[in-house]
């Protein structure tokens, strides 16, 4: 066999790698109760439940910031973001988490929140943010 056959060979099978790769690390949708079970990382979709506490205090330590949410299933869970408090978080409308379960509490390491807009009644704002990569 000629070496540029084998270079492509070589080359065909690093790129198989690499998108074999990329598409086992990418996370799903699911809900409380398929974080439980699996302990890859999912996207959740919910809403903040207001009727519970949220705590945050940035003198004790600012990057732990937790609260309760309801998924679209009507499942409750504890969520810990460690990260600081988003801007205007008691006024979303739906969060996207991305993490995964520890013990009872789900450890968010994104919160993507869905905001009505300061301007206008029809348009809505999408924030994200970031967990602190020191604690992951």
């Amino acid at each position: 066999m000629k070496k540029s056959s084998i270079l492509g060979i070589i080359v065909i099978a690093i790129a198989i790698a690499v998108i074999i790769s990329t598409y086992s690390n990418t996370s799903t949708y699911g809900s409380f109760n398929d974080a439980k079970e699996t302990q890859s990382e999912l996207h959740i979709v919910g809403h903040l439940n207001k009727q519970k506490e949220l705590f945050y205090d940035a003198t004790k330590d600012a990057n732990y910031f937790s609260f309760y949410m309801k998924d679209n299933k009507g499942e409750e869970c504890k969520v810990v973001f460690t990260g600081t408090k988003p801007q205007d978080f008691e006024r979303s409308e739906q969060i996207v988490l991305t993490g995964q379960m520890r013990g009872k509490e789900f450890h968010a390491s994104k919160i993507l929140m869905k905001c009505p807009s300061k301007y206008t009644q029809d348009k809505v704002e999408i924030t994200e943010f970031k967990a602190t990569q020191a604690s992951i």
